[in-house]
């Protein structure tokens, strides 16, 4: 599983890739957490507002930071 993380690499990006990647164990999923900060590659995806989650190049989320059992329910 790829995970991406969408933004400028901000505390709230950061805390955004931690969720993911504690839900994606808690899973039992395998997964590689990418950090995307060029903004021509963020607005590709038509997000707006970040930090962003996708997962398997699938928006998930925008805008928000998630929680790991948000990102589980999601998963």
């Amino acid at each position: 599983m790829i995970i991406k993380i969408l933004g400028s690499g901000c505390k709230k990006c950061g805390i955004l890739a931690e969720n993911a990647l504690a839900a994606a164990h808690a899973a039992g999923k395998t997964a590689e957490i990418v950090k995307v900060t060029d903004f021509a590659e963020i607005a590709g995806y038509g997000v707006m507002s970040t930090p962003a989650l996708v997962v398997d190049e699938k928006l998930i989320a925008s805008g928000k930071v998630l929680t790991i059992d948000e990102i589980s329910a999601l998963l």
